[in-house]
């Protein structure tokens, strides 16, 4: 299960730079869409967040932080790729589907591919430009 977890995939160098480009791009957009929400749970202001769930503000901002911000960082290195990316289709699955329900195409839009990109580096894996490529053949030894 674990060696599953860190596998990198076996594909040709232009695959793997493919995606090592899709992680830092994906990654890296959602990083900066999180950054101000960080901010946002880290601030002295009172917490003013969307709860889709009911389990409260504070706590969908901060689950909301986890995925964009935490997982995007070790998406970008391609560490724990694969579990990483869960967090990332369950927020991109709530502002889709739950926040962005009712509102025009346009609105799920960005949502969507980011999903779509998301559950391709799942199956896919993070290919050999990571760290858990290092971490697979490590536990191969």
């Amino acid at each position: 299960m674990i060696k599953s977890l860190f596998n990198p995939g076996n594909y040709s160098r232009n695959i793997n730079i493919v995606l090592l480009l899709l992680r830092i791009v994906i990654a890296s957009l959602m990083l900066v869409h999180g950054l101000p929400k960080l901010a946002k749970l880290t601030g002295a202001e009172p917490i003013q967040f969307a709860d889709p769930l009911g389990i409260g503000a504070t706590a969908s901002l901060a689950l909301t932080v986890f995925a964009e911000v935490f997982c995007s960082v070790l998406l970008l290195f391609g560490l724990a790729t694969r579990l990483v990316a869960v967090p990332l289709i369950i927020t991109m699955l709530v502002a889709v589907f739950i926040i962005h329900l009712d509102d025009p195409f346009g609105k799920k839009e960005m949502g969507l591919l980011y999903l779509l990109v998301y559950t391709a580096i799942i199956i896919a894996g993070p290919g050999s430009y990571s760290i858990d490529n290092w971490i697979f053949k490590r536990l191969n030894r």
